[in-house]
């Protein structure tokens, strides 16, 4: 294979497609699958039961599928499975799953993940997202598609972030933070919905203003979270193009508990 540098060690056990370019002084370990496409930059460390797909584009210094920084962990052969046309900047950190959960780190298709960010054991990333240098995610997190985590954003474990929402820089999440919703602060809190990303994914402007109505629902009217869903699940109603994104919306309040609630 041309495209790997004579100085990089890949271990023989190790599953490598032969357009994959690895650079100097990485070191690849025998339960690796490399997709087709995909370039690993010098000085990378790539181990344990780790599957990544193609055209994934992965920066220097970057160490991927670790054993999680867990205490209970004995060994187990966990993964870490990262999807298609990634970008993955410098000095990121991927551990892979642990068996306290379902076993499996994974990262979806074209998210663009910039320097420093740690993801821990079991966190589950979607596609098209964005996490700006130094995103901090704790263990079992899960991410949804669109997401744009502002630099130096920190994430208690267990916390779900909905799809299209937004953090600014330095935000502290302690709770779920719903789909579509903006958010800064430490402790982060509400502070407007994502209109601007709706608009440039193309979203029409019925469907914006059911998302302005949803964000009138859960921060505008002083309701209970039991309430305002009742009143979201009604807006599908009287403006039918928005019933994805109110089924999106209810469907992820139904699943946050009572402990940790939503980002308010």
């Amino acid at each position: 294979m041309s495209g790997i540098h004579p100085t990089a060690l890949v271990d023989a056990g190790a599953e490598l497609d032969a357009s994959v370019t690895v650079g100097p002084y990485t070191v690849i370990g025998p339960h690796v699958r490399i997709g087709a496409g995909t370039s690993v930059g010098p000085h990378c460390v790539i181990e344990g039961h780790t599957t990544i797909g193609r055209d994934n584009r992965i920066f220097q210094f970057n160490s991927l599928g670790a054993i999680p920084q867990d205490k209970k962990y004995g060994g187990e052969p966990c993964e870490l499975v990262i999807g298609d046309r990634n970008t993955i900047r410098e000095f990121c950190t991927f551990n892979i799953g642990s068996p306290g959960d379902v076993g499996v780190t994974r990262v979806g298709d074209d998210n663009w993940i910039m320097a420093y960010v740690h993801l821990a054991h079991d966190c589950q990333v979607g596609n098209n997202t964005i996490f700006a240098n130094n995103a901090q995610l704790a263990g079992h997190v899960h991410v949804g598609d669109w997401v744009i985590l502002g630099g130096f954003t920190v994430v208690h474990q267990f916390v779900r972030i909905g799809a299209h929402s937004m953090t600014a820089m330095c935000s502290l999440l302690f709770a779920d933070l719903p789909p579509f919703v903006m958010c800064q602060g430490q402790p982060a809190a509400a502070r407007s919905m994502n209109y601007e990303g709706l608009r440039r994914r193309g979203f029409s402007p019925e469907r914006i203003a059911g998302v302005k109505s949803m964000h009138k629902a859960l921060y505008r009217q002083d309701l209970s979270l039991e309430a305002a869903q009742a009143q979201i699940a009604a807006i599908s109603q009287a403006q039918p193009q928005c019933e994805p994104d109110v089924r999106m919306m209810n469907d992820f309040l139904q699943q946050t508990s009572a402990q940790r609630g939503i980002v308010r």
